[in-house]
């Protein structure tokens, strides 16, 4: 497993080293999705958080792909996308939440949601990273079943209020998508999805 592209100074190598190396002596496996759930174990400090992880309709080959042809990622909060790397990539990395103030204002629908239905006819193709609100997983959700297409979906939103709900209809759709199990999840584990993604897509080894 290569060093993070994050870690640019030679504390940070050693820091993302040392520390992929201990993920690895805890979750074993070399596949892409083994790298996964270690980089989010690594986001969470929870060795436990590898077996909550669920792959759906060949997301990691998917995600390469549309990684690979400069897809266009757009992520809930700005969180998200300040957390996914810009390096090594051409994909535009936006929020959400640039759009659909006046959808929020007309419908009270949350701001994410709205940005969602803001955008929607730039999503299809896309990579969308939900990792903070279920309420946009949700909407997400109906437009896919819609008939929308996404190139892939990223869905860990953290919570007791519809979180663990979300990320169930998410795995019954018919689109590659990553999710976890329950109410745990959050912004840092869809950034650790996303990061070590844009890493398999560029070491050779996918």
């Amino acid at each position: 497993m290569n060093t993070s592209f994050g870690a640019r100074t030679r504390e940070a190598r050693e820091i993302s080293e040392k520390s992929r190396a201990i993920v690895r002596s805890i979750v074993k496996g070399d596949t892409p999705e083994d790298r996964i759930r270690q980089r989010c174990v690594m986001a969470t400090g929870d060795p436990a958080f590898a077996d909550l992880m669920r792959f759906n309709n060949d997301p990691v080959k998917a995600g390469i792909l549309a990684i690979k042809k400069g897809a266009t990622i757009f992520t809930d909060i700005k969180m998200a996308q300040v957390g996914i790397t810009k390096r090594g990539h051409n994909c535009d990395v936006r929020c959400v939440l640039d759009a659909g103030s006046d959808i929020a204002e007309r419908t009270c629908a949350t701001r994410t949601s709205a940005g969602f239905m803001a955008l929607e006819k730039e999503l299809p193709g896309a990579i969308i990273v939900i990792g903070n609100a279920p309420s946009a997983a949700l909407t997400v959700c109906d437009m896919i079943e819609r008939g929308l297409k996404p190139a892939l979906l990223v869905a860990t939103p953290v919570g007791f209020v519809n979180a663990a709900e979300s990320k169930e209809r998410v795995r019954a759709l018919d689109v590659p998508s990553i999710t976890c199990v329950g109410t745990r999840g959050g912004t840092p584990v869809a950034v650790a999805v996303l990061n070590e993604m844009m890493e398999i897509a560029f070491s050779g080894k996918n």
